[in-house]
């Protein structure tokens, strides 16, 4: 009796999640490299509340723009003061030739913006009437902007669109036949 029951316990394990139609999207795996700067604009502020535009544009000219190679930036002032766009534009004016990517806001809205063009980029043919898991977990700062604009681009064409990992998913949507 035991020999049969070893037998039995010998049988291949088939990996049902890897032969089944599911596909897998992990936003992850699409985010660039590069670092991210939060760049403040306070300092050159008088006082940190008022922008004195004679001392603001030789504060901007005078400024290593190159240590922003590469970079993504998100341009911000991290105090509460009255700062006219055309000063937040200067200074993006300033680190668009350095940097990859430049906003004006935080580095939620930076990730949001990366996200966002990136999606426009992606063949979703593969995902075409698939069941979709979009990964869950992350290293990455991803935001959650980044969720709803790959939701956008799944729902039309997937068969259903799930959370989470292949062994415990939390059901989003599913197409109507």
């Amino acid at each position: 009796m035991l020999i049969f029951k070893l037998k039995k316990m010998e049988k291949e394990i088939i990996n049902r999640v890897a032969n089944s139609k599911l596909k897998t999207f992990d936003l992850e795996e699409i985010y660039p490299e590069g670092k991210r700067v939060l760049f403040d604009i306070k300092d050159w502020l008088f006082e940190e509340i008022i922008l004195k535009e004679v001392d603001f544009r030789v504060s901007v000219k005078n400024h290593d723009w190159s240590q922003y190679k590469n970079s993504f930036v998100a341009v911000h002032c991290s105090v509460d003061a009255i700062i006219p766009s055309w000063a937040f534009m200067l200074v993006a004016a300033e680190i668009t030739p350095f940097a990859s990517k430049v906003v004006i806001g935080d580095l939620t809205l930076l990730e949001t913006v990366i996200y966002q063009e990136l999606l426009e980029f992606i063949d979703f043919k593969p995902f075409v009437d698939a069941p979709v898991i979009i990964k869950g977990c992350a290293e990455k700062p991803i935001p959650n902007s980044a969720f709803a604009f790959l939701i956008r681009k799944l729902q039309p064409i997937a068969a259903s669109i799930l959370f989470g990992e292949a062994c415990s998913t939390v059901p989003l949507y599913k197409a109507k036949k």
